[in-house]
């Protein structure tokens, strides 16, 4: 009888790995309602092996209770617990006091907010050698810039949803429906641009069976959206009298991005029609409709529509008003970028290997590398390029 013969025995080997933890500390900014993650796909990095850390009462802005959270593995905790996690995930611009709780060396997500950076929580990001990432300037492979164009597409039609809503209202609006009915003439839309968010306004409004006409001195974007959006909208460069009439017939005024930036004056703003519902979505941190009172929908109260207030308003900030859309609309592209990290196997080289992120970070290693970022610090940009390359 042979003797037996050795074999290899297979063993289960197992890399060990700290696990990245991620913060989701509450939003302390007024202006800002909409929340990064929700439990689903909270839930879903959990499974894939994150450490997610969430501050009690931070999703109530989006009417998801801390047990939703909890049951998908989150852990509740303190704001100083959620903001020393490994990431942070904090949509407002950070505060000095926030900015002191952060380890050294992590990362912080937020929306870029140039206008609202605080010099003094730069400082501190530098000190620690904390990796600032704007969410809104990270770009996917196709250049396109996802984050950013969720919100926006968001902006256009909630601005859409909400002026419906404000026109039917029959105590504090004219309570007529947008689309009409048969015999009735339906409500007329004058939109100012035609980038993503105008042509999400657009195609929300065409639905719903309004009138729209688009205004833009871009036209080759203009003729991408007459061939998006199809017969149901009026394209047309920014003749002054074209605007001027358009503006004077409509119920319904949205104002977007253009370049060069477009303000209407006070002379056409006084020739609409009273009761006519305006909304700023350009993004701009200059109101595109400087005579007019706004009413920043982050804030808005139901004193803000009282029947004794302004016939004319501006409407900001629309996407706040639907916070959960954009959680969810977020919660989707979040759970890509933060594969991407892990598999990059730490952020460092995530910015390395990603140029999408790369181009979204604003400060890096102890420096600025975003001018804008630099100019209100009064320093000098240094290109992050330099410090991957010598790292």
């Amino acid at each position: 009888m042979p003797a037996p013969t050795p074999l290899e025995e297979l063993l289960a080997v197992a890399t060990s790995a700290r696990s990245i933890s991620i913060g989701l500390p509450a939003s302390e900014s007024m202006a800002e309602r909409r929340f990064p993650l929700t439990p689903e796909a909270a839930g879903a990095l959990v499974a894939r092996g994150f450490r997610l850390r969430m501050q009690a009462g931070a999703a109530t802005g989006i009417h998801y209770p801390d047990t939703a959270y909890a049951s998908q593995g989150v852990e509740i905790v303190e704001r100083r617990d959620a903001m020393a996690c490994d990431i942070v995930l904090h949509l407002p611009a950070l505060s000095a006091p926030d900015a002191r709780m952060l380890r050294r060396g992590a990362m912080v997500m937020t929306l870029f907010h140039p206008a609202r950076q605080d010099a003094a929580a730069l400082r501190i990001l530098l000190e620690k050698h904390v990796i600032a990432l704007a969410l809104d300037l990270v770009a996917d492979d196709g250049a396109h810039r996802p984050f950013a164009d969720i919100l926006h597409e968001i902006d256009g039609r909630a601005a859409i949803a909400i002026a419906s809503s404000l026109l039917a209202d029959a105590v504090h609006g004219k309570g007529i429906l947008l689309g009409g009915i048969s015999g009735v003439v339906p409500c007329e839309v004058t939109i100012v641009g035609s980038d993503l968010a105008a042509r999400a306004a657009a195609r929300s409004a065409i639905g719903l069976g309004a009138m729209v006409r688009m205004f833009d001195n871009d036209v080759y974007s203009l003729r991408a959206a007459q061939l998006e959006l199809g017969p149901g909208v009026v394209c047309s460069a920014l003749h002054p009298r074209v605007l001027d009439g358009a503006l004077r017939s409509a119920d319904i005024v949205v104002v977007a991005a253009t370049h060069p930036r477009v303000e209407l004056a006070p002379e056409a703003v006084a020739g609409m029609k009273r009761g006519v519902v305006c909304f700023d979505i350009s993004g701009s941190t200059r109101p595109a409709i400087p005579s007019l009172p706004q009413v920043d929908l982050a804030m808005a109260s139901p004193a803000d529509t009282a029947p004794d207030c302004p016939m004319r308003l501006c409407y900001v900030n629309a996407g706040n008003a639907v916070a959960r859309t954009a959680a969810m609309a977020l919660s989707n592209t979040m759970l890509m970028m933060l594969a991407d990290i892990i598999t990059c196997d730490g952020a460092a080289n995530a910015l390395r290997l990603k140029p999408g992120l790369r181009a979204a970070a604003y400060t890096f290693l102890g420096k600025p590398v975003n001018e804008r970022i630099a100019r209100i610090l009064g320093m000098r940009s240094v290109d992050i390029n330099i410090f991957l390359q010598l790292s």
